[in-house]
């Protein structure tokens, strides 16, 4: 079941912007991966507030290329909207409909941190791969099936010390991926793999208030929205507990695993 898109809201919108760094600094090293080049067109889905497409038209395309940003939350597009440029265009859309975009229209596609909230995931890129200009490239960061972050190994203790079922936390990247189902899926949208890499972050965080408003931010409401309110209360008591028991010198230390790919149409496309 996907998340929620009605549960975002003006406050959590602008927390993120103000939150984001994480997203943003995986979008550079997913971006120099790609090795945007000056006047390509890009299409950047699930955009968010802007932040890492701002980057894209001022620092790599140029004013001879152009950025186009969607996502699916309203209030986020308003806020990517204060960074329109020229050639930085921004609007709501999901990435499962690229039906506003011709074929073969952009030299490069990028999905930063957005592909583990999507479940049809073959829909998705098929229409990547019809945007694509032939040899265009996509490149894809998204969390790993098989290493979860360790905010999930501390949820799904959170959840057991409840008897809670923790198959699939809703607001927590629901729709990951292992390396197999990632080449399995490109293939079948006639992409081809050129690069698949596993990476680690390690994230510190000043205290327990700055990690949930990260992932309250960041899941745009959907954080432990499976249960009702008074389980949900209880499950986010004993979260905080766990994290605050993670709390060193350097606060509350967090990794992450993200696979970054990139992959590209074929050159005698079409």
């Amino acid at each position: 079941m996907p998340p929620s898109l009605q549960l975002d809201s003006a406050e959590l919108a602008e927390k993120y912007d103000s939150v984001s760094d994480k997203q943003y600094q995986h979008g550079l090293l997913l971006l120099d991966d790609l090795a945007v080049q000056p006047g390509q067109r890009v299409l950047d889905i699930g955009c968010g507030t802007g932040r890492l497409g701002e980057h894209v038209a001022s620092e790599r395309v140029g004013p001879r290329g152009e950025v186009v940003g969607i996502d699916p939350l309203p209030l986020r597009i308003d806020i990517a909207r204060r960074r329109a440029s020229a050639n930085h265009h921004v609007s709501v859309g999901r990435a499962e409909d690229l039906s506003a975009f011709a074929d073969a229209s952009f030299d490069v596609v990028y999905l930063n941190s957005v592909y583990h909230w999507l479940p049809d995931k073959r829909s998705v890129l098929a229409g990547v791969r019809r945007v694509l200009k032939p040899g265009g490239r996509l490149g894809i960061s998204v969390a790993s099936r098989e290493r979860p972050h360790d905010v999930q190994r501390v949820l799904i203790d959170a959840l057991a010390s409840h008897a809670l079922n923790s198959a699939v936390v809703n607001g927590s990247t629901p729709h990951r991926v292992s390396a197999a189902e990632l080449t399995e899926q490109l293939d079948a949208a006639g992409l081809l793999l050129e690069r698949l890499e596993l990476r680690r972050f390690a994230d510190h965080f000043p205290d327990v208030e700055s990690v949930l408003d990260f992932y309250f931010a960041s899941s745009f409401g959907n954080f432990l929205t499976d249960y009702l309110p008074d389980v949900r209360a209880r499950v986010l008591d004993t979260l905080q507990a766990r994290l605050l028991a993670r709390r060193g010198p350097q606060g509350i230390l967090l990794h992450r695993n993200l696979f970054f790919l990139v992959a590209s149409a074929p050159q005698d496309d079409r």
